[in-house]
Formats: structure tokens, C-alpha cells, sequence
């Protein structure tokens, strides 16, 4: 589970990098799942965009596996009026930038591979603390205790008799 903090930090990486690289039009973290963790896409409706860019990463990590190229690092989309960029952020989440078909596609890279492990960093860490507190919740759970049982008013046992 990702802290409100951990959310804070990812949306102000996400406004950070819209004002370095001024012809974005909208910045989506989400994790490889399709679900959102932070967005910043007006106009463009971000849980949709998060289950097109799963969907879309599920076949490119496909084309990489097939290829050996190995894992996937990036997506570049060009279409007529623009780019859709898609980096890993972590290990399980991605980062997906909007951008005009003016952007300079070398720095739009370049911020994008910057800010993906950055919010790749913080939601690693995050996940990690969630699964160091589990088991530690589990061991702060109350114990359980066996239902008291009515005495026998017999002394025979049987085998299922503890």
C-alpha cells in the first residue's frame, strides 16, 4: 500500500517534469496493472489511459521477449499530432508522458527515463515497507484461543479427543 505521502511525492515528481519539459501535455503513473497511482492529464481521462498503456505494454514486452532484447525499458508511440512515451518506473509500475509533436524527443527521454526511476524508487520503497509491516501485523494479532469446551461428563477419549 502506497503512503499519502508516497502519493504526494510521485504527483509533485509528475508536476516537476511537466515544467522541465514544457511540451507535455499530461504525465500518468500507474502500476503495470493498468490501475492509477498518480496522474496529471487534463483533458485525457487517466484511468483509461493507465488500461491502454497496460494493455499496450503487455504485447511490447512480448515483442522484447521475442526479439531477446530483454526486458522492456520504453515505448515511444508517434502519432500525427504527438508522442505517447511509456518508461519502467520500478518494478512494477510505469510512467506514461503525453507529449506535443514538437517536444524534442531526445530531452523528452531523457526527463522521462530521470523521473521513472525516481517514482520507480519511491514506490519500490514503498511496497517494500508494505511487505515488511505484514508479517509484523500478523504478529501483533491478537493470539488465537481454542472455544472453551463443556466438560465431558464421561472419561472415555476418542482418537480425535486432544
Amino acid at each position: 500500500m502506497v503512503s499519502e505521502d508516497d502519493l504526494r511525492t510521485v504527483l509533485e515528481e509528475l508536476h516537476r517534469l511537466r515544467t522541465r519539459v514544457p511540451q507535455l501535455t499530461g504525465a500518468l503513473a500507474a502500476g503495470v496493472d493498468g490501475l492509477v497511482v498518480a496522474h496529471d492529464t487534463p483533458g485525457v481521462d487517466p484511468e483509461g489511459l493507465a488500461a491502454l498503456t497496460a494493455a499496450s505494454l503487455g504485447v511490447s514486452v512480448r515483442v522484447a521477449d521475442a526479439t531477446g532484447n530483454g526486458g522492456l525499458r520504453e515505448l515511444l508511440v508517434r502519432g500525427e499530432r504527438g508522442y505517447v512515451a511509456t518508461y519502467a518506473a520500478g518494478r512494477s509500475a510505469v510512467l506514461t508522458l503525453l507529449a506535443q509533436d514538437r517536444v524534442n524527443v531526445g530531452r523528452l527521454h531523457l526527463e522521462g527515463r530521470r523521473s521513472g526511476a525516481r517514482i520507480g524508487e519511491v514506490l519500490d520503497a514503498a511496497e517494500a515497507q508494505a511487505a515488511r509491516n505484514a508479517p509484523a501485523r500478523e504478529a501483533t494479532a491478537p493470539p488465537r484461543t481454542r472455544p472453551t469446551r463443556t466438560p465431558r461428563t464421561t472419561t472415555a477419549r476418542t482418537t480425535t479427543d486432544s
